[in-house]
């Protein structure tokens, strides 16, 4: 495998990067010093394309980045990974669209909220859009928006589903988010009133899910023909798994030396059960980043090849994409039920990654029983139609 140059530049910054998590906790926001740090290593041009300075990364050196960030810091790491991500479905709009967003400046990020709950009517040249959109992870960083929205018909039914790009100056940002886990996202409210959007910044989801887009035109490389279903949703499950990496690298560190004030005393690191449970975390935890890992390298191999991607692999890679959600979970609990009455203290490295974890597992793009039950149809031979495939 080649080297991960981006990851080479931003490995010195993770020691910042982690110092500033609590603060970035706190304050419910990325702090702009760490996305300045970012973007300055190259990390939000992994995905862009080389035309504008991007560097169409392999997409399993992206999720090996995003991992790292988030092991130091779960909302830094989540907020990196979805803006990351929006590049490369940038590269998929009309040529047009991505010089409006990167002719000024090839850094400027966008941020999203896919929710199909804007509603879009049809007006001389474009249509126009209002709605009120919830989750845009970072969207303070970002000078553009892709949002989703139905265009209804004249009995008042929804007759298509499209993903728009619309600028900062078109949309107010509302402060809303105050949650247990993740806090440091900053994933507001974004709303747009009557907005006129032109043609050119519209991508028909239909299109989307089935590979097509009409930036390929533009950027034929095979980073821009994989599935949306494959790589947003590894976009959401790389922060978790990263945050559990962390979590468990810090566990380890904190409890080796650790002595027990009860059960008998002794060192932690001699007791039986404290040795099991590392050795299933880690296992879990493996066993996550082989998987997803495998799927996404086949896909990116695959697309290269110039054939097209098998269903088997697109329902594969979302099997395991969920189920790697899972394992982390699973890793990050037996953590924090073996760390002890100290992992409960507020700003403790284990506290905050179980609840970074299990707040980034609530995502649409987590819902195992609906992704598992849609790999089943595939193994029975059932029709699958889900556009997150």
């Amino acid at each position: 495998m080649a080297s991960n140059d981006v990851l080479e530049s931003v490995r010195p910054l993770l020691p910042a990067i982690a110092a500033r998590a609590g603060a970035t906790d706190e304050n419910r926001a990325v702090p702009a010093e760490s996305i300045r740090e970012l973007t300055a290593a190259g990390f939000f041009r992994m995905f862009q394309p080389k035309r504008y300075g991007g560097s169409e990364s392999d997409p399993t050196h992206f999720y090996e980045v995003v991992r790292e960030v988030s092991g130091a810091c779960g909302s830094t790491g989540w907020v990196a990974s979805v803006l990351g991500v929006h590049a490369w479905q940038l590269g998929l709009f009309p040529e047009r669209a991505q010089d409006e967003v990167w002719g000024p400046d090839p850094d400027t990020l966008v941020s999203s909220s896919y929710a199909p709950v804007g509603r879009l009517t049809h007006v001389d040249g474009g249509y126009e859009l209002s709605g009120r959109w919830s989750f845009s992870s970072g969207c303070a960083h970002a000078s553009w928006a892709l949002l989703g929205a139905l265009v209804v018909g004249a009995e008042g039914r929804p007759v298509d589903f499209f993903t728009v790009l619309v600028p900062r100056a078109d949309y107010r940002i509302l402060d809303v988010w105050d949650v247990i886990g993740l806090r440091g996202t900053a994933s507001n409210d974004i709303v747009a009133d009557k907005v006129f959007v032109p043609e050119h910044r519209i991508l028909r989801n239909y299109e989307h899910s089935r590979l097509r887009g009409p930036g390929q035109e533009v950027n034929p490389g095979p980073l821009y023909r994989m599935p949306f279903g494959a790589v947003f949703t590894s976009t959401i499950t790389a922060p978790v798994i990263g945050a559990v990496a962390g979590c468990y690298r810090s566990y380890v560190d904190a409890m080796s030396d650790r002595l027990r004030r009860s059960l008998g005393g002794g060192r932690f690191a001699d007791d039986g059960f404290a040795q099991v449970a590392v050795a299933r975390a880690a296992s879990e935890i493996d066993a996550a980043i082989l998987q997803t890992d495998r799927n996404i390298g086949e896909l990116y191999a695959c697309a290269g090849s110039g054939g097209q991607i098998p269903m088997e692999l697109r329902l594969r890679t979302r099997r395991d994409q969920v189920r790697a959600t899972e394992r982390a979970l699973e890793a990050v609990d037996i953590l924090f039920k073996t760390a002890g009455g100290n992992s409960l203290k507020r700003g403790n490295p284990v506290e905050r990654a179980w609840r970074d974890a299990h707040a980034g597992s609530v995502h649409v793009a987590n819902d195992a029983p609906r992704t598992l039950a849609m790999y089943g149809k595939g193994v029975f031979g059932l029709t699958v139609e889900d556009n997150l495939v």
